[in-house]
C-alpha cells in the first residue's frame, strides 16, 4: 500500500472532515471508505488514474456524507431513517409485515451483522455494515425483519426472503466479508 495522500476537492466547502486517499497494490477493483478519528479514509486500487481517483473519492464522500447525515449530531434521526427504510422494505418485500418497533446501529455486535428480538420487536445492526452496498444492508434488515415474523431459520423463514432479488448475492457478499475479516484481509 502506498502512503496516504490528502485528497484535494474532498469534502464540500464548510465540511471540516479531511479526506485521505490510500492506494493499495492489493486492491484490484474495489473501493471502500470509512471514517476514523474524524478523517474520511478512501481506499482505492493503486492502478487508478488521477481521474478515476477523483471520481471515486467524490462518489464515496457523497455516499458517506449522505449515510451519516444526522448520525453524529442526532442518533435519533439515524434511527428514524432506519425505521423508514425498514418500513419501505417491509412494504415492498414482506407484505407490510415484520416492521420493527425499534431499529438502530450498535457498536457492540462483532460476530453478527444484525440481530432481532421478536419479543421486543427490536432490531440491531452492526456498525460494520456501514459502508457496505445498500443492497447488502437492505438484505440484513429484511433478514432481521423476517425473524420478527418467524424466529427460526426454517423453510417458512427463507420463503419470506424469496421476493428480495439480491438475497443470494448479499449472503455471498457477507460470507466473503466475514472471511476477509477473519483472515486479516481487510484490504486497507
Amino acid at each position: 500500500m502506498t502512503e496516504p495522500s490528502p485528497q484535494a476537492g474532498g469534502p464540500a466547502a464548510g465540511d471540516p472532515m479531511p479526506v485521505v486517499v490510500r492506494r493499495s497494490a492489493r486492491r484490484r477493483r474495489t473501493v471502500s471508505a470509512d471514517v476514523r478519528n474524524g478523517t474520511m479514509i478512501v481506499s482505492i486500487p493503486a492502478t487508478f488514474t488521477q481521474a478515476q481517483e477523483k471520481e471515486w473519492v467524490a462518489r464515496m464522500v457523497r455516499k458517506l456524507q449522505g449515510r451519516s447525515a444526522g448520525q453524529a449530531s442526532d442518533p435519533a434521526a439515524a434511527d428514524r431513517a432506519l425505521a423508514q427504510r425498514a418500513a419501505d422494505l417491509a412494504g415492498r418485500y414482506l407484505g407490510g409485515r415484520g416492521i420493527p418497533g425499534t431499529i438502530g446501529w450498535v457498536t457492540n455486535q462483532n460476530s453478527r451483522w444484525g440481530s432481532a428480538t421478536p419479543a421486543h420487536r427490536s432490531i440491531r445492526l452492526s456498525h460494520k455494515l456501514r459502508g457496505m452496498p445498500d443492497w447488502v444492508i437492505d438484505y440484513v434488515i429484511l433478514h432481521e425483519m423476517a425473524h420478527l415474523i418467524e424466529p427460526s431459520h426454517n423453510r417458512v423463514f427463507w420463503s419470506l426472503l424469496e421476493s428480495y432479488p439480491d438475497t443470494e448475492k448479499a449472503k455471498a457478499f457477507l460470507a466473503g466479508a466475514a472471511f476477509a475479516a477473519d483472515h486479516g484481509l481487510a484490504g486497507r
